[in-house]
């Protein structure tokens, strides 16, 4: 807890005890118990609230006038754009109320999509380009660039670089602000990493049939379990497992194939793996480019009796990438051969029967036209990811935002109608390709090719 000078003076009793009176650096603030105790039983204004007597504070009042009024109202007022964030930061820090602080400036709910804007640059040290990023809901986040990993707090501060194990790392997720699981397609086992003590917790491995390493394939999560998907390193066999998130314990295995012959679809390790809260399953997805081209699969798991629910087979126009929105129902996919966007209502997906000989498609290109496919890749590389209501997807340097336009319920699950719309400034869009895509907070954060830097986005936070 952090010390403080409260000066106990010899006066009136306040006509209204509801009433309390602060000075704080020579500055008399008055406001209400209840007020002061918003800011949670541990923190320094609580203690003032139950104070007896006036309270002296030898601190900034023109700080503190600030985070009276975040407490009075749960935002800040205008006059904060006058005033340095990192200063602010350590004031909220030293009364303990930066929690709510972070919720202000920082709140998942007041992200915009339709207002992102290219808002800063945050270079990396050394010569590696970002290979994945993963943040957390309240916008603090960690970049993996070559075996580095950097985390950033919520206000963009640089808090830690660590190196890894890792020659280069190819999954990355944030289990929290400062721990952090990472794998690597060309290394075995997944790491469960200290990011502020910079010391490897806890590694966890898959044991198949042949004990032989297994490599990081996909990570995913739930706010229960912790999903990794293994390949083993011959390459002969994968799986899927979940462990508990507390205890890192393993719970199931779901989706083990042991590979014989040119059995191709066992051969097709989930390289993406997403928690569809709305159904309680598990998305895992996973593509091959052989001879005949390029095919896949689309697999929703029930994990408790790590059964299939549903399951799309792609070998038309498969996906270069797919994303699943909760909030629309909506799985998206890009074509890799197209490159144009696709949605599959998921409400419809269990009465599709989609094999080969089957007619029946779940996908509807959400582009007015469909494409003539060339023969080429139009789509190798795209990145497609969903965040709320809308779906964002990369093109090269380009960042397309679509989102659904309501057109009433009848037909509503036929055919769901979305439209792309503009984002950013011109200026700050095309470049250099789109590597990833992530979301945290109120931002969007965009990492490309050979760049050795993190696009931060996001709408106007209102003062900074």
């Amino acid at each position: 807890m952090p010390s403080f000078d409260i000066c106990c003076l010899e006066t009136e009793p306040e006509l209204n005890s509801n009433v309390v009176s602060i000075n704080v650096g020579g500055r008399i603030f008055q406001t209400t118990k209840q007020t002061l105790t918003q800011a949670g039983p541990k923190s320094l204004l609580y203690r003032l609230a139950e104070t007896g007597s006036d309270r002296f504070v030898d601190r900034d009042p023109d700080q503190f006038s600030l985070l009276l009024s975040l407490l009075r109202s749960g935002t800040l007022p205008s006059k904060v754009k006058d005033f340095d964030l990192r200063d602010l930061i350590e004031e909220s820090r030293f009364y303990g109320v930066e929690s709510l602080l972070t919720s202000s400036l920082s709140d998942p709910s007041h992200f915009d999509a339709f207002a992102l804007r290219k808002s800063s640059e945050l270079p990396l040290n050394g010569r590696d380009t970002p290979s994945a990023i993963a943040s957390t809901p309240f916008g603090s986040w960690h970049v993996s660039h070559g075996s580095k990993i950097t985390s950033f707090d919520w206000s963009l501060t640089r808090k830690s670089t660590i190196l890894t194990q890792f020659t280069a790392i190819d999954s990355l997720l944030a289990i929290s602000p400062d721990i952090a699981a990472a794998g690597a397609t060309d290394f075995s086992g997944l790491q469960i990493l200290d990011l502020q003590k910079g010391r490897v917790k806890q590694v966890l491995n898959w044991e198949n049939a042949t004990r032989s390493g297994s490599t990081v394939q996909a990570i995913g999560s739930s706010g229960e379990f912790l999903f990794t998907s293994f390949e083993s390193s011959r390459r002969n066999s994968n799986s899927i497992l979940v462990y508990d998130m507390n205890t890192l314990n393993p719970v199931i295995e779901i989706a083990r194939n042991e590979i014989f012959g040119a059995d191709l679809d066992s051969a097709i390790p989930a390289t993406k793996l997403r928690w569809v809260s709305g159904y309680g399953l598990l998305m895992a997805s996973g593509s091959h480019s052989g001879l005949s081209g390029v095919s896949g699969n689309i697999k929703f798991w029930d994990i408790r009796s790590g059964n299939v629910i549903f399951e799309l087979k792609e070998k038309v126009d498969c996906f270069a990438d797919v994303c699943v929105s909760d909030n629309m129902n909506v799985l998206f996919k890009v074509g890799v051969s197209s490159g144009e966007v696709f949605n599959a209502d998921l409400r419809c997906l269990g009465t599709v029967n989609n094999d080969a000989n089957d007619n029946s498609n779940p996908w509807m290109c959400v582009e007015n036209r469909r494409k003539v496919v060339n023969g080429k890749k139009e789509g190798l590389g795209c990145k497609i990811e969903s965040h709320g209501n809308q779906v964002f997807c990369s093109k090269g340097g380009d960042i397309e935002l679509w989102s659904e336009v309501v057109v009433g319920s009848e037909g509503r699950l036929k055919g769901r109608v979305f439209r792309k719309n503009v984002m950013g400034r011109v200026k700050a869009m095309g470049g250099l390709k789109v590597t990833n895509l992530a979301f945290g907070g109120n931002k969007m954060f965009v990492t490309r090719k050979d760049q050795q830097a993190v696009e931060v986005w996001q709408g106007s936070t209102r003062g900074f």
